[in-house]
């Protein structure tokens, strides 16, 4: 994670160069993207944090059942994108 969040942000600061903006800004520039990256994360994991209990006070469900239907749905979803960057490679 850390290897790909460093040449992300390289990456990025270089299009940023390309943009025009001068040297002294980009550092200003990568720490407000990069803090208002954070703030999406959290303002989304509280959103569904705040949805999952309002779920639980409607819908009570067994917590195992839930625990089960979260590992199908997360494998599920990991198969799908293993088979989508893969078909490429054996010609599907």
């Amino acid at each position: 994670a850390f290897a790909f969040g460093l040449l992300h942000g390289f990456g990025f600061a270089a299009a940023l160069m390309q943009t025009g903006l001068p040297q002294s800004d980009v550092p200003l520039a990568l720490l407000s993207f990069n803090v208002g990256v954070e703030i999406g994360q959290l303002i989304f994991v509280a959103t569904v944090l705040l949805l999952m209990q309002a779920g639980r006070m409607l819908w009570p469900v067994p917590p195992a059942l839930l625990r089960q239907a979260g590992g199908y749905g997360i494998g599920t979803a990991a198969m799908v994108w293993l088979i989508s960057r893969l078909s490429p490679l054996v010609g599907m």
